[in-house]
Parts: C-alpha cells; structure tokens; sequence
C-alpha cells in the first residue's frame, strides 16, 4: 500500500478526506451497540426480554469477529470506491429492514451480517487512514482513532439517541442510521478515483467452512453467556447442547487449521508468551470495563435518573476515554515500556471501582460521580490501543493479521463472560440480600412496624384512605428492601472487580520481562484490530 496512490482527486481539501474519513466509520460504529443505547425501550418495541436485546448486540460482534479474516479476500479483490459503495448500500439495506421489522426472527439474523458488513467498513476506513498519515505514526494512530470512536460507542449511542427514542418508537434510530450514511456516500463517490490499495487477488478457494465453523462458535458462546443464567446453566438441554455443540466445532476447526497450508487464523501465535499475557490482560479489562453498565442501572434503578440525564452524566466517561486514547497514542510513539502503561491504567480502574463501592447509595448528589466517570474513561483509554498494540507486535510479522483477529475475538469473549458474570451475580446476590433482610424485617419488630406507621401517616396526610396507605406502606417497605438488594449486589460486585484489578497489578509487577517490553507494530502493513 503506497500513500502516494491517487485515492482522492487532486482537487479535494485534506481537511474534506478526514471529514469523510470520520463519516465512513461513524455511522457503523453508532448501530454496533445501538440496541443497548436503551435496552428496556428496545426489548419494548420487540416485544421481547432485555436478554434478546444484549443477544442482538452480541451477533453483530460475532458477526465482525468470524468475517474479519475471511473480509481480507473481499478486500484485496475489489478496488477501493466499488468496494464502498457495496458495503454502505447493503448497510443501508440492513438498517431499512431493522427499521421495517420488529420480529426478532428477522432483527438477529440481521444484525449478525451488519457485523460482518462492520468488517468491511473497519478495514477500509483505517487503509484509508493509514494513506492520510505520515509513515512512522501512521499505523498507531490510526489504531488509535478507529478504537476511540469504539470505546466511545456506547456512551455516545446513549447521548445522541437518548431525546430520540424518548419522543419516537425505538426503530426510528435505524431510520436516522440510513440518512446517517447518505453525506459520506454522496462525498466519496465524487471525490475518489477507482483505485486499488493492494494488487488483485482472485476470489477462488474462500475458506468459507472455517468462517461457518468460526462464527456458529461464537454465536453459541454468546448465546450460552446471555441466557445461561435464565436457563439455569446446563440444566437446561439448550445450554447442554451448545456447549457439546462448542466443544465438537472447536476441535474440528482447530484440527482443520493445523492441517490447512493457508490456515483461517495461524495457531502458532499461542506459542509467544508476551501475546498471551496480553490476550489476559486484554480480556480482563474488558471485563471490567463493562461493569460500568451496574452504574448506569443503579442510576436509573435507585437514583430514579431518566435515561437523557444519564446520559448527559456520560459525557464524563467520553472525555476520560478520547484524553486515555490520547495519551496512550503519546506513550506508543514514545515506544515506553508496557507497564508504565498498564499500571496507571488499572490504577484508575482501581480507584473508579473503589469509589463507586462508597457511592452507592439511596441519596446522592450527581456531582459526586464526575470525577470516578472520567477516572474509568482514562484508565479503559489508557490500557486498550497499547494492549493491543503489545499482543501484536508479539508475534513475527507474518502472522500479525491472525493477532489481530484473535485479540478481537478475545474482546468479544470478554463483552460475553461480563455479561454471564453480571446475570449470575446479580441473580444470586439479590436474592441473598433481599432473603437476609427479610429474616430481620417482620411486623413484630418494633423498629419496623413505627417505620409502617409513619410511612402510613404521611400518606395520610396527603389524602390517602387510611387502609390503603398502610397497604401503600407495606408497598414501600418491599421497594426499599429491593433498592438495598440492588446497592449491596452493585458493591459486592465492584468489590470482586476490585480484588481481580489488584490481582492483575501484582502479576503485571512480577513479570520482570514486561518492563524490557516495548510497544510498537513492527509491521508495515495495516492490520485493524
């Protein structure tokens, strides 16, 4: 990929090439996490559960997961304008039948090739990306740009679609993601020349079995971390079968990959200690990152938030993660050892999940959650691009898009667990907690019936007949014993995320080696992530 090919027309301001840069990937990144924006409007509208909803978020990810290395072939074979133009009309096509539908038969489907249509829409938009910049910065940058319009993904969707969904029916954001394609689709068909990036490869032999084999794993791993809790695990013959369904297409595709002479992903990756320990530390982060969404809905559950005022709250987080991304690109450059990055990072993790464990609260005033916000967005900033950075530039060269691809599957892996891990604890320690107040709280006690009566009195006082304000009373005392249940599960669960971050900042000062580590791509040759 040379930069001095002629991709724009001579005539077209740089200044124009990034603001359609910008546009091409915006789009797609905004409907990736879109049905989450508001889970419970979207469950609504489908007239499904919220589990359907983080369902449908997880098949676009595993659609972007399983077709990114089959995407390459696509990529090399057609010239770069044509290539577009493909992708971002069936991407529009996708969105008009998301907004035509609310049949989750049809909805999931789709949104599973929206993801595989997101590869194609990362691997171009970071070529092009990677021709705009200076040879020496140009890869680290653009990893830096295209993750921090990711990480951004789902605060944004909630600030932008929070007034919108308020006012309209849920499918009328698809119908704004359709008009949202149409500038860049208008701007780059005038201002690009039909060049290719790379020499044309035919399209023969697609390895169309390992992408099959790759993305059903995937889909079931999903499938069994969303509604395995609900299921309960694997007494249910459905999550029996996926993960014997997992275990059998697992050791086929790893037996079918050793045998291939071009394989889908090169296993021969695993054997470089620094790539695995960065394939941890990645995974754990994004654990923790996405126990985020536990403040969220202590904000709108207990703090009685409206979705538009949480998400005006998350600007916070989206300054913290643009200043992580930022400064994390600072330091690659710099090429500073590893952990000199790490380590503030979980630092700032640390301290974010430690302050909320003493925020959560019944009462509270907003202003005491800027700070822990912005703290959480810099240290996700901090440790995701150098993360990556690091496990790729593990590896020989060679096998740096196979790193790629599974420093991404990594990442959906620990979107999936997270939310498994949310499901289980959330279930277990409400139901602990609400049991062992209910041992405590009777009407005998004497603390409990004055609490009765003067909950009943009040609302006497404001009109209410006499024996339906002691009911409403009774009423009020189950909601506040439910509101604690859902405080104590949030600080027992950021208190685990906690001792696991601590954990991850002792193993991160044991390993000598990691403070000769440097991060840097060795390789000329993008490879998106």
């Amino acid at each position: 990929m040379d930069n001095s090919i002629p991709i724009f027309r001579p005539w077209t301001p740089e200044w124009l090439i990034k603001i359609m840069l910008f546009l091409l990937i915006l789009p797609s990144i905004v409907i990736f996490f879109l049905p989450m924006a508001n889970i419970n409007a979207a469950a609504g509208y489908y007239g499904s559960e919220p589990a359907d909803i983080q369902f449908a978020v997880a098949l676009f990810y595993a659609g972007y997961v399983g077709f990114y290395s089959l995407e390459r072939r696509f990529f090399v074979y057609m010239a770069a304008k044509e290539y577009f133009i493909v992708f971002t009309f069936l991407q529009i096509l996708t969105c008009y039948i998301c907004y035509l539908t609310n049949d989750l038969h049809i909805f999931l489907p789709i949104r599973f090739v929206q993801g595989m249509l997101f590869a194609c829409t990362v691997n171009l938009s970071l070529s092009l990306m990677f021709t705009r910049l200076g040879s020496e910065r140009a890869r680290e940058i653009s990893f830096s740009v295209f993750f921090g319009f990711l990480l951004c993904a789902t605060p944004f969707n909630n600030l932008v679609t929070a007034d919108l969904i308020d006012a309209v029916d849920f499918n009328a954001v698809y119908k704004a993601a359709i008009f949202a394609y149409l500038p860049c689709l208008f701007l780059l068909l005038i201002t690009m020349n039909g060049v290719r990036l790379n020499v044309r490869f035919p399209l023969y032999n697609l390895d169309w079995k390992s992408f099959s084999l790759y993305s059903i794993v995937l889909c079931l791993f999903g499938y069994i971390m969303i509604y395995g809790q609900e299921y309960y695990w694997l007494e249910d013959q459905r999550i029996r079968y996926s993960v014997i369904a997992i275990v059998v297409l697992l050791l086929i595709y790893i037996v079918r990959q050793r045998h291939m002479r071009r394989p889908y992903v090169h296993l021969k990756i695993f054997r470089y200690r620094n790539f695995k320990v960065g394939l941890l530390v990645l995974f754990i982060m994004y654990i923790c990152r996405f126990a985020s969404g536990i403040t969220n809905t202590f904000y709108a559950v207990v703090l009685k938030f409206d979705p538009m005022h949480v998400s005006y709250m998350n600007v916070l987080n989206i300054i913290g993660l643009l200043l992580g991304v930022i400064i994390a690109c600072a330091l690659i450059l710099q090429k500073k050892h590893i952990r000199y990055i790490w380590v503030p990072g979980f630092l700032l993790l640390l301290g974010f999940h430690i302050r909320m464990y003493f925020l959560f609260d019944v009462q509270a005033d907003e202003f005491n959650y800027y700070l822990p916000l912005l703290a959480q967005g810099l240290g996700v900033g901090l440790i995701m691009v150098p993360t990556i950075v690091y496990a790729i530039s593990s590896v020989p060269t060679a096998m740096g898009a196979s790193a790629s691809a599974v420093c991404l599957a990594v990442r959906y892996l620990g979107f999936c667990v997270s939310i498994g891990l949310i499901n289980f604890f959330e279930l277990f320690g409400k139901s602990r907690h609400y049991n062992a107040f209910q041992d405590h709280l009777t009407k005998l006690d004497p603390v409990v019936r004055q609490t009765l009566r003067m909950q009943a009195h009040k609302l006497e006082a404001k009109g209410m007949v006499a024996g339906k304000a002691m009911r409403a009373s009774d009423k009020l005392l189950v909601n506040a014993v439910n509101t604690q249940g859902q405080i104590r599960f949030a600080m027992d669960y950021y208190e685990l995320m906690s001792c696991l971050i601590v954990l991850t900042l002792v193993l991160i000062l044991l390993f000598p080696y990691l403070n000769r580590t440097a991060v840097y791509l060795r390789s000329r040759r993008l490879s998106p992530a």
